[in-house]
């Protein structure tokens, strides 16, 4: 096959992505083509869901996979209204957006190789979170599905789910992010009920924490198994210490302020240094802005970076959406405009600019490394895991 059919073929693939698969007509923001989750992981626009459903409006059967359920248990496509407010006029047009990618014609840098996908439609539902257990390279996901974190062995295998959906005291609402502390915790936060809640490693809560949040979003370990974590709406670093093992918070420590919605993350298991991707206003039609900033262990501002001067480097738009360190201290970022994966180097020489992986990738929200280097990608796009390692 020619690459000119190739790349013709991609390109029709990313635009089916882009339509219903039931009326094939393309999905909108708004109304009947409003792209809507079954229970099952399958999406449909509104119109087929209400058609399915009858006059009754009762129960519908999902067409796929014939699991049949209620048009109340339907939810937003989170991931693909993005990715439509992303392809607006505003976000530059599904051209900009291809050409920015390369047309899916780009490829991963040699050496670094897609070794292991995860998940997908029906067995995660919009994943927004993923964390490596240090010892053991456990990866914890959390998703929208009615048990809220998946536990993957390194091989891939699911090992456990927990984390039920509902009103209880340890129920997740609404999981924004989750961490995986040395001592094999697990820690979520949630934005339903604006607080953050611990789990073993066997699924069991053992801790509770909704002192203050006004809304809890991102968090990564320290080395000390405690808990770095961003309040999106109070502008806020927060340092947690607990006895997980007890169940027994012993502080929450409020470490940064005047932050502008900061969400995602990470902590440097060497240096201690930390980097928060803030989420800044958009002036006019445009969708807004990121910035990433670097705390050094102390706190202090060490460098940082938004995206207009990542645009000076790069000639296109940058929206980071996820970050981590690599076992050398560089900052790694998710880019969703190129769907790709960026390294901007260590905190003293910031920012360069190195993408990693610039093809395969839909929409990414996760980023981790787990113990043999590997680096973990959470693909909303396509409700995945992928694991690229050095070939």
């Amino acid at each position: 096959r020619s690459p000119q059919a190739g790349m013709a073929a991609e390109d029709e693939a990313e635009l089916s992505l882009l339509e219903c698969r039931v009326c094939f007509e393309p999905y909108g923001p708004d109304g009947q083509r409003r792209p809507l989750n079954l229970p099952c992981g399958h999406v449909l626009c509104r119109g087929c869901v209400e058609a399915l459903a009858g006059a009754d409006r009762r129960r519908l059967e999902c067409p796929f996979c014939r699991r049949r359920c209620g048009p109340t248990e339907t939810s937003d496509c989170r991931p693909l209204l993005q990715l439509l407010e992303l392809l607006s006029p505003a976000g530059g047009g599904l051209a900009s957006a291809l050409s920015r990618s390369g047309g899916g014609a780009a490829a991963a840098p040699a050496g670094l190789g897609l070794r292991l996908c995860l998940g997908g439609w029906g067995s995660l539902v919009n994943p927004t979170g993923v964390a490596a257990c240090p010892g053991s390279g456990r990866l914890a996901v959390a998703h929208d599905g009615k048990k809220r974190i998946h536990v993957f062995e390194p091989s891939g295998f699911c090992l456990r789910r927990f984390g039920e959906r509902g009103d209880a005291n340890n129920d997740i609402k609404y999981p924004l992010d989750v961490a995986v502390t040395s001592d094999g915790h697990v820690v979520v936060t949630d934005g339903g009920d604006c607080s953050v809640k611990a789990f073993d490693f066997e699924g069991r809560g053992v801790l509770a924490v909704r002192e203050g949040f006004c809304l809890p979003w991102g968090l990564d370990a320290t080395p000390k198994s405690e808990i770095i974590l961003t309040d999106s709406e109070a502008g806020a670093l927060y340092r947690l210490a607990a006895d997980f093992q007890r169940g027994e918070l012993k502080k929450c420590q409020m470490i940064r302020s005047r932050l502008v919605s900061p969400r995602a993350v990470a902590v440097c298991q060497t240096s201690g240094a930390v980097v928060v991707i803030e989420h800044l206003k958009a002036r006019g039609p445009s969708k807004g802005s990121t910035r990433v900033k670097i705390f050094s262990a102390e706190m202090d501002l060490i460098g940082q970076v938004d995206s207009f001067g990542l645009n000076l480097v790069f000639p296109s738009r940058i929206y980071a959406t996820a970050v981590a360190f690599d076992k050398e201290g560089r900052v790694i970022v998710t880019d969703v405009c190129s769907q790709a994966v960026i390294c901007l180097g260590k905190p003293e020489e910031f920012p360069i600019f190195n993408p990693l992986i610039s093809h395969g990738l839909s929409y990414p929200v996760g980023l981790t490394y787990i113990a043999n280097d590997s680096l973990v990608v959470l693909d909303s796009g396509d409700h995945s895991i992928k694991v690229y390692s050095s070939t």
